[in-house]
């Protein structure tokens, strides 16, 4: 999962809030909220997978990633966003 986040091999997806996405996030990433998953799928389909997701500490996004998989999407969960952070800024 490291090499897929340092050469951009899929889609940075960030569950958590709109509020907690503002207040600090990766860069490149899209904030689709947990809560707005089911709604949202459409967006999901059209981005390059797998769908690299995380959150503040990884329970969200292990939540999406179930869920994501269930209905057939390649995702990962990345855990929290100070590590996919740390992560792709190696990369630099």
């Amino acid at each position: 999962m490291i090499e897929m986040i340092r050469e951009k091999k899929g889609t940075l997806v960030d569950v958590r809030t709109r509020e907690e996405f503002m207040g600090g996030h990766v860069a490149g990433s899209f904030n689709i909220p947990i809560q707005e998953l089911t709604t949202r799928l459409d967006e999901l389909k059209v981005m390059k997978q797998p769908l690299i997701l995380y959150c503040a500490s990884g329970g969200r996004s292990a939540q999406a990633a179930q869920y994501l998989k269930q209905l057939g999407y390649e995702c990962l969960n990345a855990g929290s966003w100070m590590d996919v952070n740390f992560i792709q800024n190696q990369n630099k």
